[in-house]
């Protein structure tokens, strides 16, 4: 079993889940009491989300990458950015290892493809929403990615970093969610990627009218494949 290093604490509670998931896979793949070989460097969101808002990408990708650098000098044989957002900067973090880095889109784009869905709704927070980096790793697997309107957008950012990463569920935010995945089944998109690794906490599949793609489960069985040599 290969050893899996993930960047966490962005927020810690999609990182918790990294950690159930993965090790709950590894378990149901190996039987008995197996688990995940687990190494993670946990940040403290406050400070990076303080450097998001300011746009201090650069120093925010130097922070990944040399922490990156000492997992894999600790053992990881991979790197997982455990947050959708912070793969902005994902090149910079590969372009600092040997060992690969799994981006989070790549199972996103060929979980689509398979399941023959070539528009999908994106729900994300602003960062992954208004820019380009993620959008155009779904392109290279044939996926049109459709936004939320400018309102919708502001209020999904907030409720990602004013509600869910402080760990709240609210009804309301859950009904304003499945509302803009209304909306975008209205213009033509046939499915929802869930591109914050928080949303997976509000938003289940009985509550959309579009299927719906969750990036945390994906991007965690993906370093299962890798750690398992799938």
């Amino acid at each position: 079993m290969k050893t899996i290093g993930v960047l966490g604490g962005m927020s810690w509670e999609s990182s918790a889940q990294y950690y159930a998931l993965i090790n709950r896979a590894v378990r149901d793949r190996l039987g008995g009491i197996a688990s995940a070989k687990f190494l993670m460097r946990s940040f403290d969101f406050a400070e990076i989300a303080r450097l998001q808002a300011e746009g201090e990408w650069e120093q925010l990708g130097v922070m990944l990458a040399e922490a990156a650098v000492r997992l894999e000098q600790a053992g990881a044989d991979t790197i997982l950015i455990a947050t959708n957002t912070m793969h902005l900067v994902a090149p910079k973090v590969q372009d600092a290892i040997t060992i690969p880095l799994l981006h989070i889109a790549d199972p996103l784009g060929a979980a689509l493809k398979t399941a023959g869905h070539a528009r999908v709704g994106l729900l994300a927070t602003r960062f992954t929403m208004e820019q380009s980096f993620y959008v155009e790793r779904l392109a290279a697997h044939g996926v049109e990615v459709i936004v939320p309107d400018e309102a919708e957008r502001g209020e999904l950012h907030r409720i990602i970093f004013e509600e869910l990463c402080a760990g709240e569920l609210h009804k309301g935010s859950q009904d304003f969610a499945c509302g803009a995945i209304a909306d975008l089944d209205t213009r033509g998109a046939t499915a929802i990627a869930l591109a914050c690794t928080e949303l997976m906490l509000l938003i289940k599949p009985g509550d959309s009218v579009l299927p719906l793609f969750d990036t945390t489960a994906l991007h965690c069985q993906a370093a299962v494949d890798f750690a398992l040599g799938d």
